[in-house]
């Protein structure tokens, strides 16, 4: 996640202040891992020494002033540039997982042990996402999904790989 270029975004939507943007990321993106306020802070620095965005307003209150921040043309065309540029499709050729599946069959370990509790793992993550799924509101329910779509596909994985461990263990021991 760019937390850079998703805090542009947000001021491209409406000039903010560090306050209400670290509640907007927080509510949207951050999902159990809320955005701390000095990151905010100091984003907002780097985007401004970077032309990215400008201090509009300034509010009088309790504490500092209150700034609220404003997205530049620069900062929008790299919103813009951002947005139109596909993610990169990740295709985890080198996970940890499969490091260890290898490294526990180089080891003459019990490989499809791990692999299993890999699997209830995953199973135990899979019932907290659907419950997320079920109580939660669209965004939850979006993010759940592609947790769920990824940790199915990972299952799929295991399963091949305990299928194939007796042919990975001679490859891998030579």
């Amino acid at each position: 996640m760019s937390v850079p270029l998703t805090l542009l975004g947000l001021l491209e939507r409406e000039p903010s202040h560090g306050y209400d943007l670290k509640r907007d990321y927080d509510t949207f993106f951050s999902r159990g891992k809320p955005l701390p306020f000095g990151q905010v802070y100091a984003t907002l620095g780097r985007l401004a020494r970077d032309g990215k965005i400008v201090i509009g307003e300034v509010e009088p209150g309790v504490g500092p002033d209150r700034k609220r921040y404003v997205i530049t043309e620069r900062g929008a065309t790299e919103v813009d540039d951002w947005l139109a540029e596909p993610v990169e499709a990740e295709p985890n050729l080198q996970t940890v997982l499969f490091t260890k599946v290898v490294l526990a069959l180089m080891l003459d370990r019990p490989a499809a042990e791990y692999l299993d509790a890999q699997r209830a793992t995953h199973l135990r993550r899979m019932t907290e996402l659907t419950a997320i799924k079920r109580d939660g509101n669209l965004v939850d329910t979006l993010l759940a999904d592609h947790g769920l779509f990824h940790l199915e596909a990972d299952l799929h994985w295991i399963d091949t790989t305990i299928a194939r461990l007796d042919a990975l263990r001679t490859v891998v021991r030579r």
